[in-house]
């Protein structure tokens, strides 16, 4: 099976964003368009099967074992959607996925006929962590959320990571999460 670079979304998206309104800061400064030397953000991929992006992901859980023809029948869904943007960090110098989040957009009878955005998945391997790529891929979605017209986007984190999240703007709700869990 040919797994090609059709990207999961318009690459545009992530450089028309307004950086001048998000709350992150980066020391040293980085974006989208400079993530850092040998490093590229962009869309996931259905070429990014064969680089790695499992490997990440069972870094922040079980990922399974997953096929390349799973992989693409699900892809194309999202695709075909249009409400998930699953962005990945590349490098390049290695050509495997360092880092991934995932951004889910709601359609909601309320508000209006509102969208709300939900952060998934967010991890950074952990040859990568210290290089503010957590920060960048939260900060994108973030922005890109508010791009898409979302009413509000809401994630949810252990207790630790809660100070983390805080520095973009993010604050706990009253609500409280609840889950019913079929399999793991």
């Amino acid at each position: 099976m040919l797994l090609d670079e059709t990207p999961l979304f318009e690459p545009s998206l992530l450089y028309e964003l307004d950086w001048a309104t998000s709350s992150g800061s980066f020391s040293p400064p980085i974006s989208p368009s400079s993530p850092g030397q040998d490093l590229v953000l962009r869309p996931l991929c259905l070429a990014d099967f064969n680089r790695g992006l499992y490997k990440v992901l069972s870094q922040l859980t079980l990922a399974g074992d997953v096929t390349a023809e799973q992989f693409t029948k699900h892809f194309e869904h999202m695709k075909e959607t249009g409400d998930y943007y699953v962005t990945v960090v590349e490098d390049t110098s290695l050509g495997q996925i360092v880092a991934t989040a995932t951004l889910i957009i709601e359609h909601k009878f309320i508000h209006s006929c509102a969208k709300r955005g939900r952060v998934e998945d967010v991890v950074v391997s952990d040859v990568c962590r210290g290089k503010q790529l957590g920060k960048l891929l939260l900060s994108t979605l973030t922005l890109l959320s508010k791009k898409l017209d979302c009413y509000k986007i809401t994630l949810e984190c252990a207790p630790k990571n809660v100070a983390f999240y805080q520095k973009f703007g993010y604050s706990a709700s009253e609500d409280s999460y609840m889950q019913c869990r079929f399999s793991n």
